[in-house]
């Protein structure tokens, strides 16, 4: 119950910060099955390495699917590899993270100063 209760009072603080601050960039990306393995061929396991692929491949490596959009924060690669933090200290839904590992959905993603936010379109 105490961490049933914990895990409301941190979503309701990160909606909170997230309603009360402007995101710098947000962005619609495809995650397409070329955004799910790195440049070396390896199957990529966690959300936040997807998501971090699919920008890798819109700014370096000119892969981009038709719904990729461009934003002004992760074409930084020092800001792409903070893109686990950002997502640690963000939001995303369970139902989300499912749709990003198992599939190839359309995300949104909002970016703050200190986290992102992400939801399946």
């Amino acid at each position: 119950m105490k961490l049933a209760c914990l895990s409301a009072a941190c979503l309701l603080a990160l909606t909170t910060m997230a309603s009360a601050e402007e995101p710098l960039t947000s962005y619609d990306a495809r995650l397409s099955a070329q955004d799910h393995f790195n440049s070396s061929g390896e199957r990529l396991t966690s959300v936040a390495a997807i998501i971090r692929q699919d920008r890798a491949n819109y700014y370096v490596y000119g892969n981009r699917d038709a719904e990729d959009e461009g934003d002004s924060f992760f074409a930084d690669k020092a800001n792409r590899e903070r893109l686990e933090e950002f997502l640690d200290n963000g939001r995303i839904s369970t139902s989300a993270q499912r749709a990003i590992l198992n599939g190839s959905p359309l995300i949104h993603v909002d970016v703050y100063r200190r986290f992102i936010v992400v939801t399946v379109e």
